[in-house]
């Protein structure tokens, strides 16, 4: 059996992430009402604030490849400015478990550590 390089593979990863990732349900938003990952994306994507998800994951799977297993969307400081962050779960073809934070506006890939 072969296996497809992973743009071959990128509109499975994100169909299943549609599909399979839950949403975390405890978040809040800046005034603090409870709001859903998908709905902070969905909102910051109409108004022009991020990228959309998949192209987020192209520009990573060219970085990082693996398998992404996990994907959060949330509000964060980052070095003294608040911005979105995709965060992203890949188990990397050696096994590792990998964490790679992901500015939401810019597509670039802020760290990447064990997990």
């Amino acid at each position: 059996m072969s296996l497809k390089p992973i743009h071959c593979r990128l509109p499975v990863v994100i169909l299943g992430l549609l599909l399979c990732v839950p949403a975390r349900a405890d978040r809040f938003d800046d005034d603090g009402s409870r709001r859903h990952d998908h709905e902070h994306a969905h909102r910051a994507l109409a108004r022009g604030e991020v990228r959309p998800l998949a192209e987020i994951l192209a520009r990573v799977a060219a970085e990082v490849p693996g398998e992404v297993v996990d994907v959060e969307f949330e509000r964060k400081n980052w070095q003294g400015t608040r911005v979105w962050i995709y965060e992203l779960k890949i188990i990397a073809a050696d096994g590792r478990l990998l964490e790679v934070l992901v500015n939401a506006a810019t597509g670039q890939i802020l760290e990447v550590e064990q997990d």
